[in-house]
């Protein structure tokens, strides 16, 4: 199973994702699979291909993290960019705002009682954003910088403002059509 830990987002926080994916797809034919809004989420550990005997100690391990939990950020949609660089673009993302310092201290929760149980930690800082979409292998320069360039020139989404629920672990079945994610454990919600 391939899992990932992350932070549900708001129907409102999807919605404006929605419309700002929408103004930097107008206009031009960007080379990028986008992510639909109804599957963005914030990302707090990726864990790969684990094995299904591993699940119930992962949602013991968040549920513990939840019961910690206090308080939960309030966090707020940032300015967009892209991964490695705007003058390179391989992932669209949009920037998070708000109490990032909570945050990261909730992302570091997380990952310690992953690497309780045999997970390794990403060696990488943690940056709190939430992919829109990837960049096709085949683009060219030109296109990579001309959707950085979009991607500088458009204004920012609205700041929308949501307080953080609990973090959940997912199951990302990738498809032909795209990653298809279901929560696991979360009897509070439903599976998106």
């Amino acid at each position: 199973m391939r899992l990932f830990i992350a932070l549900r987002l708001p129907e409102m926080v999807r919605t404006e994702l929605a419309t700002f994916q929408r103004s930097l797809m107008r206009g031009a034919n960007h080379p990028v699979t986008w992510v639909a809004p109804a599957s963005v989420h914030l990302t707090l550990q990726f864990l790969g291909e684990v094995a299904e005997a591993h699940v119930p100690a992962l949602l013991a391990g968040l549920a513990a993290v939840r019961a910690a939990q206090s308080p939960s950020p309030r966090l707020g949609l940032a300015p967009a960019g892209a991964f490695p660089s705007l003058s390179r673009p391989q992932v669209v993302w949009v920037g998070v705002s708000g109490d990032l310092a909570e945050l990261a201290r909730l992302q570091q929760i997380v990952s310690s009682a992953t690497q309780a149980l045999g997970f390794v930690p990403e060696t990488r800082p943690f940056h709190a954003h939430l992919t829109l979409g990837r960049t096709h292998r085949t683009a060219s320069a030109a296109q990579r910088a001309a959707l950085g360039a979009a991607i500088a020139a458009l204004p920012p989404p609205n700041p929308v403002t949501w307080v953080s629920g609990p973090p959940i672990l997912y199951q990302s079945t990738l498809t032909s059509a795209g990653a298809i994610y279901r929560a696991l454990g979360d009897t509070d919600h439903e599976s998106s």
